[in-house]
């Protein structure tokens, strides 16, 4: 295949991944918030470890049906990005609940530096100044759009902490772990979505009675809020499913940096749907200066130099190649 066509289909792949990941990623927020909302189902931690359960029977499904071929990944990497994935999802529920919305939306803004960090120590990677300055016009957008109201006490200051760099050590597992062991997206959830489900639905009820003082036997289900629960459900399969393939396609800084495309829709929509959250003028002007920054980190990062691995090069355990569906470990090339 000549170089030319290699990077379209390249390309193509690449915004098929990351439109993948936008749909799946609004639609479970404005399904999940329809469910808390409307229906008073609060238990965040729990509805996670459904996700996870319900995620880890389609991969199940499809390594019966021959679309995912075995693969190997040690016990040791297994709880350590178990372990940093739950208390992410964990860091993030309680620092929502003891900060204020502002400094909650601070803490995600600080996972792009916190990302880059990592990518700086452990990969070498080195940024350009264009790289760099579009990040920071990226995060002054956001920043604009959604912080509001900012205090911040010693315990919600923790909480947050614990979920902002919990949060970019488990993306950079996921990029980390299918470059080692040569894992595709498939390969990777089916090894650790078991292990999350079993871990978040054992105490996630707990958790969320903390949390919100509310115990999840004593909820009514009704026919309308299992529907929605099924539906989070299944759309949550391709939110897990779709993260792994653009942090595995991309690297987690340029998925965290691209992700707030996600936060603006986000806005958006549930202006529409909601009606609460108006479009006032702050607002937009903060989407546009994000959305020009988003467009300057892609043309920075890019070009040559953009971003550069200083004669670095991680060993691949597994030289295999594991096929499943459309997706191989080729997919797994880093921009």
């Amino acid at each position: 295949m000549a170089p030319s066509s290699k990077a379209e289909k390249k390309a193509a792949v690449d915004a098929a991944a990351w439109m993948f990941n936008v749909v799946t990623s609004v639609g479970i927020i404005i399904v999940n918030k329809a469910l808390m909302a409307k229906y008073g189902f609060s238990f965040a931690t729990t509805l996670t470890g459904m996700h996870f359960a319900t995620t880890t029977l389609m991969t199940a499904v499809l390594r019966w049906r021959g679309y995912i071929q075995p693969s190997h990944l040690p016990i040791p990497e297994l709880l350590k990005f178990v372990l940093c994935a739950n208390f992410s999802i964990v860091g993030m529920n309680v620092s929502l609940m003891w900060n204020s919305v502002g400094f909650y939306q601070i803490a995600k803004l600080s996972m792009i530096p916190v990302s880059c960090l990592f990518e700086v120590v452990f990969d070498k990677i080195r940024y350009s100044r264009d790289t760099k300055l579009s990040i920071l016009v990226v995060l002054i957008g956001v920043g604009v759009c959604t912080v509001t109201d900012v205090s911040v006490n010693t315990k919600g200051f923790v909480a947050a902490f614990i979920a902002v760099w919990s949060t970019a050590m488990q993306q950079y597992y996921v990029h980390h772990l299918q470059r080692k062991y040569s894992l595709s997206s498939f390969n990777l959830l089916g090894h650790t979505a078991p292990t999350q489900a079993a871990t978040l639905l054992i105490l996630g009820p707990f958790l969320d009675y903390w949390l919100t003082n509310q115990r999840i036997d004593s909820f009514e289900f009704n026919l309308p809020s299992v529907v929605f629960i099924i539906l989070s459900c299944s759309i949550a399969v391709g939110t897990n499913l779709s993260q792994f393939i653009c942090i595995g396609r991309f690297t987690a800084v340029s998925f965290q940096v691209l992700g707030h495309m996600k936060t603006i829709l986000v806005l958006i929509l549930g202006f529409f749907f909601f009606g609460k959250e108006g479009l006032n003028a702050h607002v937009i002007i903060g989407m546009i200066i994000a959305v020009m920054g988003m467009m300057w980190y892609g043309n920075a990062s890019s070009k040559p130099g953009g971003k550069e691995r200083r004669s670095h090069s991680l060993p691949r355990n597994n030289p295999q190649k594991h096929e499943s569906l459309s997706e191989s470990s080729e997919t797994d090339e880093k921009v």
